[in-house]
C-alpha cells in the first residue's frame, strides 16, 4: 500500500507546480480534520479561526487540486510528451505492466477523487453553516460591524440568529445574501463603506416572514402598562413616573383600537417617503370600509419635483419597531435605566446631572472620553463632597464604570456613530416616530388631517409625577363607590410586573 501511495504521489507531482499542489491538498485536508476534532472538544471557539478554516481552507484546497493538472500539462509541454508518454515516464515501467498494481493505482486515483469531492462538499456545507452564525456576522468584519454586534448582544433578540431577519427563504435569497456579503467584505477591505452604515431598510424581509413568526397579529390582545421611570438632574436625582396604558389592539372587532390597528389584516396603510429612512412622508393612503383608499398629502412638500423617486411601502411591524434588535440608546434614557436597575447609586448627589454632562460632551475619540468621564464625575465629588468621596469611593467608581460602558455601547467614533445616529421610531419621545404620519401637514381632499389624539394608542395615567397613577388617584377622590379602587389595585399589580 505504501508503494502504491508513493507511486501515485510521484506520478502526479510532475514538477514543482504539481508538488505544491500535492502539499496544499494534503496540508489542508489534515489541518481541517484536526480543527474539527479540536472544535469538538471545545478548544477552538473563536470566530476568526472559523473564518480561516471555512473560507480560506476550501480555497487553498481547490487551488491545490487545480495545480495538479496544470503541473502535469506544463510537464507534457516542456518534454514534448503525449499523455501516454508522460504516463510512461512518470510511473515505474514495472508498475505499469503489472496489471494488478496498475488497476489498483487507477482505483486508488478514482477513490481519492471521490474523497476530494466529498471533502469539498462537506467543507462548503460547514462554511455555509458557519456564515449563518451570529458570531460570523458580528465579528468577521470587526471594525465595521462591531457597533451592530455590541447592540445585538444586549437586545431582546440576542438569541435570534442574524439570518432569521436578514436572509430570506429560498435559494434566491441565499444567493442575494452571499452577494451582498461579498460586497461588504470587498468594501470593508478597500475602506470604501459609508460611516455610519445606512440602515438596510430597503432590503429587509417582510415582517410576515420574520417578526410574525413569533409575534403574530392574532396575539395582539389586551392593553399593556408602560412605565417610564425618569430621574431629574437635581441633587437628589428625584424620581418621577410617566405611566401609560398602551392600547395594543389587533384590528378585530372589539379590539379595533390601538397601535396594531395599522398592521391588522382588515386594514391597510401605505405611504410614499422621501427616502429609505422613512422619516418624511410624501403621502399616506388609508383603506376605507368600502375598500377604497383615502389619501393624505403632505402640503409642506407641494413643490416637490415630479421626477423625485418615491419610496412606496405598505406599513408593517418594522415601520415603528425599526430598532427591535440593534437598539441605540439616548443618554438620558440610558442613565435612567441604569439608576432604576441599581447599577448607578442614586444616593450620590447630582449623579444624574454628572452622568448626563459626561456623556453628552464632545470627545475626539473613545480614549479621551474615558479619561474625561472619570475626571468629570470623580473630581466633582472630591471638590464638592470630599468626605463622601472617601466613604463612598466604591459607589463612585462603580458609577464611573457604568457611565463609561454606556458611552462605549452607544458611541463608535470610527464609524461616526453618535447620539441619535440611528433614531428609534417606536413612540415619539426621541424621534418623530408616530408624528411622521400623525401631523398637521398630511391633509386629505376635504382638508382633514390624520388624527393626533393621544388616546388613540394610550391612556395617560401619569406624566412626570411622583406617583405612577396620579390621574387615577385624582379621579378616585371624587368617587365613593370603590369601583375604581379595584382598577387601581390591578394597575399597581401590572406596574410591579413591568418593573421586574
Amino acid at each position: 500500500m505504501r508503494r502504491l501511495y508513493l507511486a501515485l504521489i510521484n506520478g502526479v507531482s510532475a514538477n514543482i507546480i504539481g508538488r505544491i499542489g500535492v502539499s496544499l491538498v494534503t496540508a489542508v485536508f489534515i489541518l481541517f480534520i484536526l480543527f474539527e476534532l479540536l472544535q469538538v472538544v471545545g478548544l477552538f471557539t473563536n470566530a476568526y479561526f472559523g473564518l480561516i478554516v471555512y473560507l480560506l481552507f476550501p480555497a487553498l484546497f481547490i487551488i491545490g487540486l487545480l495545480l495538479l493538472p496544470i503541473g502535469w500539462r506544463m510537464y507534457m509541454k516542456a518534454g514534448g510528451f503525449t499523455l501516454k508518454e508522460s504516463f510512461t515516464h512518470r510511473f515505474d515501467e514495472v508498475d505499469i505492466q503489472a496489471k494488478i498494481l496498475g488497476a489498483r493505482l487507477l482505483r486508488t486515483f478514482g477513490l481519492l477523487t471521490i474523497i476530494n469531492l466529498i471533502f469539498i462538499g462537506a467543507v462548503s456545507g460547514r462554511a455555509l453553516h458557519f456564515m449563518e452564525s451570529a458570531e460570523f456576522c458580528g465579528t468577521a468584519c470587526h471594525n465595521v460591524m462591531n457597533p451592530e454586534w455590541t447592540t445585538y448582544r444586549q437586545s431582546p433578540h440576542a438569541r435570534v440568529k442574524c439570518v432569521e431577519c436578514h436572509v430570506g427563504e429560498g435559494i434566491g435569497a441565499l444567493i442575494d445574501s452571499k452577494r451582498n456579503g461579498t460586497w461588504m467584505m470587498i468594501s470593508g477591505s478597500l475602506n470604501i463603506y459609508k460611516r455610519p452604515i445606512p440602515t438596510p431598510v430597503h432590503n429587509l424581509r417582510p415582517a410576515r416572514e420574520t417578526c410574525e413568526k413569533c409575534h403574530w397579529p392574532e396575539m395582539f390582545l389586551g392593553n399593556r402598562i408602560r412605565n417610564i421611570v425618569h430621574y431629574k438632574t437635581d441633587e437628589a436625582s428625584t424620581l418621577s413616573y410617566t405611566t401609560l396604558m398602551m392600547k395594543v389592539g389587533s384590528g378585530k372587532e372589539g379590539l379595533d383600537k390601538g397601535s396594531h390597528w395599522h398592521v391588522a389584516a382588515r386594514n391597510e396603510v401605505r405611504y410614499a417617503s422621501l427616502d429609505y429612512e422613512r422619516e418624511q412622508m410624501i403621502w399616506v393612503d388609508v383603506r376605507q370600509p368600502d375598500g377604497t383608499f383615502k389619501r393624505y398629502r403632505n402640503n409642506s412638500l407641494s413643490n416637490l419635483d415630479s421626477q423625485h423617486q418615491e419610496h412606496l411601502r405598505t406599513v408593517d411591524c418594522v415601520d415603528c419597531h425599526n430598532r427591535a434588535t440593534h437598539i441605540y440608546e439616548f443618554p438620558e434614557n440610558a442613565i435612567d435605566v441604569r439608576i432604576r436597575k441599581g447599577l448607578i447609586d442614586r444616593t450620590l448627589p447630582f449623579i444624574k446631572e454628572r452622568a448626563l454632562g459626561a456623556l453628552t460632551s464632545n470627545y475626539p475619540d473613545s480614549n479621551a472620553a474615558m479619561k474625561v468621564i472619570e475626571a468629570h464625575v470623580g473630581n466633582f465629588y472630591q471638590l464638592n463632597y470630599p468626605e463622601l468621596s472617601s466613604t463612598a469611593s466604591k459607589k463612585i467608581d462603580e458609577a464611573v464604570n457604568i457611565i463609561k460602558d454606556i458611552y462605549k455601547r452607544n458611541i463608535h467614533h470610527h464609524m461616526n456613530i453618535e447620539w441619535g445616529s440611528y433614531p428609534n421610531h417606536l413612540g415619539h419621545r426621541n424621534s418623530e416616530g408616530c408624528f411622521r404620519c400623525h401631523n398637521k401637514n398630511l391633509v386629505d381632499d376635504e382638508g382633514q388631517t390624520i388624527s393626533m389624539d393621544c388616546t388613540l394608542c394610550h391612556s395617560i395615567l401619569a406624566i412626570d409625577e411622583s406617583t405612577p397613577f396620579k390621574y387615577l388617584v385624582d379621579i378616585q377622590s371624587d368617587r365613593a363607590d370603590g369601583s375604581l379602587m379595584k382598577v387601581q389595585k390591578y394597575l399597581k399589580s401590572e406596574f410591579q410586573k413591568s418593573m421586574e
